[in-house]
């Protein structure tokens, strides 16, 4: 009675967006099962994706928990290094969530009713790597670093004052775990925090917004996709009539810019208790919750920060390329493999849909060259990638963010119209937790820093940017530009 109770619950809470009742927790199951899930899924991919010992994934990963419904924040947990599984939950009335790693994709989280007999059923990428060793290979396309020479141009006692203030913060919710600084092209600052490395993958969060923009501007340049026509999905529910419901408006454009005009379930404290979430967390379907949202406002005309835009995309991604295989290899071959992005996985959940909205794990040196390739501009060791258009149009600001700042592009976040003291060129993915990769054009720099913040976090990319910048001294071209 129990498993009914909780899927109920679910559908109740995906149908209703509002509180009519604050006082009464009428997403008490909800969230029960979402934070359950959360501390399943970040300790899978601690353990199994990370490598880390599971001591530092409990003390590091799972500080971003908090106690919900009165419950303790961490639940009691089973880590089943055989099967490469983790349960959690189960205890007074808790419901139980189950992730599994995958091989290619990382751990994906089971829904409510399965058990770990049916782990074989769930997506797995087997794709052989490159054969050449990293180790081998030279930077960027490996991971031999040849060139230590420090450029006349860098201020090394700047740069590492910069690095100090990246990793001393002045509150414990700010936990950097590592920091590059990539300066034409070449490594002149990588610093680890304790019991990381270069090897560590940890979770991007939404900086895996900026890889599908990416990807799909890969297929915008070969006319396989088009950000002005309408992203032609199945909306949901199905109905009849469905020839004139006013979601076919919505284009690429629209849910790039996060203005799809959808209703927003991510949104008023709702991110823990349906959408999104459940997709993340709790074994839910993204392609369905993703199409399953009514429209509220004109597409493009209202900025609203949400997961499910970005799924949009990536489901038209899907669309485009055809079959689950050609979807399920196409980051791999079209751009991971091609700028040497090996520790990077890619996660789905439990239907072989990609969680591109925020489940990417890789570490800090994949994360540079992918800032390198857009410093590059689309361009690696001599081959284009992706166009200059695309980069331009993911460096454009949103029409719908003009009256509030500007300050973002297509799944790219800019520099804001009231920031005077970095260079207005800059732009960034970002996460939340603070992960972030800056590119900084005007001064051939790229930017990484990996994190495990938690609480009320605040550390912000663009004072990061100002202080590394301080080490770089810059022609009067480059001031000027």
């Amino acid at each position: 009675m129990r498993t009914f109770f909780l899927l109920g619950a679910l559908f109740v809470g995906m149908a209703h967006a509002a509180e009519p009742h604050p006082e009464f927790a009428y997403y008490a199951a909800n969230r029960d099962l979402v934070w359950t899930g959360v501390q399943a899924v970040l300790t899978c991919n601690g353990v199994f994706t990370s490598n880390r010992p599971l001591e530092r994934v409990l003390a590091e990963e799972l500080a971003y928990l908090r106690p919900v419904n009165g419950r303790a924040a961490v639940a009691p947990y089973q880590v089943d290094p055989d099967r490469k599984a983790v349960i959690v939950g189960g205890e007074n009335g808790r419901p139980i969530v189950r992730a599994a790693f995958r091989e290619g994709v990382g751990c994906v989280v089971m829904a409510p009713t399965q058990d770990l007999d049916d782990i074989d059923d769930l997506p797995e990428l087997t794709l052989p790597y490159p054969a050449q060793d990293p180790a081998r290979l030279a930077w960027p396309a490996g991971d031999l670093i040849v060139d230590r020479t420090m450029p006349a141009s860098v201020d090394v006692g700047a740069l590492e004052k910069a690095a100090d203030w990246a990793f001393d913060r002045p509150t414990e919710e700010q936990h950097t775990l590592s920091l590059m600084v990539v300066y034409q092209g070449n490594v002149i600052l990588e610093r680890y925090a304790d019991g990381v490395d270069q090897s560590t993958r940890t979770r991007t969060w939404s900086t895996a917004k900026s890889i599908a923009a990416t990807l799909i501007g890969m297929l915008v340049d070969q006319g396989m996709l088009s950000l002005d026509k309408p992203l032609g999905l199945e909306w949901l529910p199905a109905l009849a009539g469905d020839e004139t419901d006013p979601r076919n408006a919505i284009t690429l454009r629209h849910v790039m810019q996060m203005s799809s005009g959808l209703y927003p379930v991510d949104s008023f404290d709702r991110e823990y208790a349906i959408g999104s979430g459940l997709t993340y967390w709790a074994g839910a379907s993204s392609a369905e919750g993703a199409r399953r949202r009514g429209l509220v406002r004109e597409p493009g005309s209202t900025w609203e920060y949400e997961n499910y835009d970005t799924l949009l995309a990536v489901l038209a991604m899907k669309k485009a390329l055809g079959d689950d295989k050609t979807y399920l290899e196409f980051p791999r071959k079209a751009l991971l493999d091609r700028i040497g992005m090996r520790n990077t996985l890619l996660s789905t959940d439990r239907f072989g849909d990609f969680i591109l909205s925020s489940q990417v794990y890789t570490n800090a040196r994949d994360l540079a060259r992918f800032g390198l390739l857009y410093l590059n501009g689309g361009v690696w060791q001599g081959e284009r990638l992706i166009s200059e258009e695309w980069i331009e149009f993911v460096r454009t600001p949103a029409p719908s963010t003009a009256e509030r700042g500007n300050f973002y592009g297509g799944q790219f976040w800019l520099v804001p119209d009231d920031r005077d003291d970095v260079p207005k060129d800059a732009y960034a993915t970002a996460g939340i937790r603070g992960q972030y990769v800056i590119i900084v054009p005007s001064h051939d720099l790229v930017i990484v820093r990996r994190v495990f913040d938690f609480g009320r976090q605040g550390f912000n990319r663009w004072d990061l940017a100002r202080e590394v910048l301080k080490a770089i001294r810059v022609s009067a071209r480059q001031e000027a530009s």
